[in-house]
């Protein structure tokens, strides 16, 4: 009796798997998979003093940097946690409330949602809170480090150790896991972001242009590279944005070897961080790694010749994961389906 009642109970709901990202969200719902993939960002719009979401995703990203005083565009998720708490509810009930239509639910679902391995128990609070509020009848969190390597069919059942390199919007997770278990782990607070703030900077101080961060970010997905092109050059991109001198709005001409220079630092930092890894795994574990090497995943393993940089820095092999960019959802929604994984999530 018993089965056919949670039969006629799951009917009604899907479980779900968020990858609550800096710069996206991502959706996964069982026995469906990934349903849902975009931006992070919610507009709000103040009227007569009183603040509605006026977009949530891709139509609030498509305002940000250009939206008039009574509309502020946000992102409520900072160095991948929490930074806006009602904000980031209000971008979760959307997204549940998207994936789910307007159907009634006879209850709502179980989400299982990722938290970088270095956030802080009040942070992790907020992320429960955040999707309790949303409508979660039970809410499970993930290490992402862990998510990433199940989404990117690493042996983390197994006795042996793999190293993973998430380089997300906020963070890079850098973890070796072994059992089920992280052997260990280290969050960088270095990622994309970072890297478009680099461009940003790098423009202004070589070039006295100020260009918004959406630019910045397009530079770098369309130009970014990890190592001076060979022929020392590579090609030219045409940047537009307000000249700091005259005030007037100017359009100039960098190389990808600037950009190289743009983002030494923030690709040193993540190095650093697989560095310090690696000096702090034991030698059991470092003897696998050497067979198995490090696999990238996440929106930065998508910089051209990272993977390349990596292994001339480390000595060992470095490769790229499949999907990169949907890794996280992938592996929160595998953890939240196959029993093998039970043992990775966390009752917040």
């Amino acid at each position: 009796m018993s089965s056919f009642l949670s039969r006629f109970f799951k009917f009604g709901s899907q479980n779900m798997a968020i990858d609550l990202g800096t710069a996206n969200t991502l959706v996964y719902v069982q026995d469906r998979g990934i349903v849902l993939n975009e931006p992070s960002v919610v507009a709000i719009e103040t009227i007569n003093g009183i603040k509605r979401v006026k977009a949530v995703g891709d139509d609030a990203k498509m305002m940000m940097g250009k939206t008039p005083a009574s509309i502020e565009a946000i992102r409520p998720l900072r160095d991948g946690v929490i930074a806006d708490i009602e904000v980031a509810e209000e971008m979760i009930k959307y997204f549940i409330r998207k994936v789910h239509g307007k159907k009634s639910l006879l209850r709502y679902p179980e989400i299982v949602i990722c938290v970088p391995s270095g956030a802080t128990s009040v942070e992790k609070r907020a992320i429960r809170d955040a999707a309790s509020n949303a409508g979660a009848s039970a809410v499970y969190l993930i290490l992402e480090p862990m998510a990433a390597a199940i989404g990117a069919d690493m042996p983390v059942t197994e006795p042996v150790g793999s190293m993973v390199v998430d380089i997300g919007g906020g963070t890079t997770e850098v973890a070796v896991l072994s059992l089920r278990g992280l052997a260990y782990t280290t969050s960088v607070r270095v990622g994309g972001d970072k890297m478009d703030e680099a461009i940003v900077s790098y423009v202004r101080r070589h070039h006295n242009l100020l260009i918004g961060e959406s630019t910045a970010e397009r530079i770098k997905k369309d130009y970014g590279v990890a190592m001076v092109p060979a022929d020392g050059v590579g090609e030219s991109i045409q940047i537009k944005g307000r000249d700091l001198v005259n005030g007037v709005p100017k359009e100039i001409t960098i190389t990808q070897a600037n950009i190289a220079e743009a983002l030494s630092e923030p690709i040193g930092a993540i190095v650093e961080g697989v560095r310090i890894a690696l000096e702090n795994t034991a030698p059991e574990l470092a003897a696998d790694i050497v067979d198995q090497g490090i696999v990238l995943t996440g929106g930065g393993a998508l910089i051209k010749g990272l993977d390349e940089y990596l292994r001339e820095e480390t000595g060992l092999p470095v490769s790229v994961a499949e999907d990169p960019l949907s890794c996280v959802a992938l592996g929160t929604g595998r953890a939240m389906e196959d029993p093998i994984y039970r043992g990775v999530l966390i009752t917040a």
